[in-house]
């Protein structure tokens, strides 16, 4: 839902969105496909189990992300990922024992491997936070008409200097700054969560 969306809202206003979906989502009836067409990125993620057991997989995502994004810097588009890296359900936030009241914990290898590979290309982060007062809706509800309130506020963040161009597989400083630029921003993002879903 929160993909539908942003299209409606960044539809003519914003270069044209490219998300980074994951492998399964490229089934779901007719949108699937229409990803796959308007060239969006699918990213396979393998679990630290299956890795163990077929270490020849490991760095296949960010080959992945360095392709889409090589594509990306001689096309105007938003580059939009979802940070989480799936979709907020309780046990998931019990699981993680996420700090956030409204968040699971992100992740910070999407943005750092966008970050390395569009380098000097990428100048400006939008953080779109989205509530839904009535409850996270289903796809379908979305499609039915079935959603009453959505409710966004979008941010735009400049991304630090000493956060581009760096290589997030091989330095270590670099994976943590740009975990904790993050934490920051999902420690805004919580409580931006926390007032939109209480007016």
């Amino acid at each position: 839902v929160d993909i539908l969306a942003m299209q409606r809202v960044f539809n003519r206003q914003a270069p044209f969105l490219k998300f980074f979906l994951k492998q399964q989502l490229i089934w779901v009836p007719v949108i699937g496909l229409a990803w796959w067409a308007l060239d969006f990125p699918f990213m396979k993620r393998y679990s630290r189990e299956y890795l163990l057991k077929h270490p020849e997989k490991r760095g296949e995502d960010l080959k992945s992300t360095r392709r889409s994004c090589e594509r990306f810097r001689h096309t105007p588009v938003s580059v939009m990922n979802f940070v989480e890296g799936t979709r907020f359900t309780p046990a998931k936030h019990d699981k993680q024992q996420s700090p956030y009241r409204h968040l699971l914990v992100p992740k910070a290898g999407g943005v750092g491997f966008v970050l390395d590979a569009m380098g000097d290309a990428i100048e400006t982060l939008v953080d779109v936070t989205i509530a839904y007062p009535g409850g996270a809706p289903t796809f379908w509800q979305f499609l039915c008409g079935e959603v009453s309130e959505i409710r966004m506020e979008i941010h735009t963040r400049k991304i630090p200097d000493n956060l581009k161009g760096r290589n997030y597989s091989a330095d270590a400083e670099y994976r943590r700054a740009i975990k904790d630029w993050l934490t920051e921003q999902w420690q805004q993002k919580d409580q931006r969560l926390e007032r939109m879903l209480s007016e």
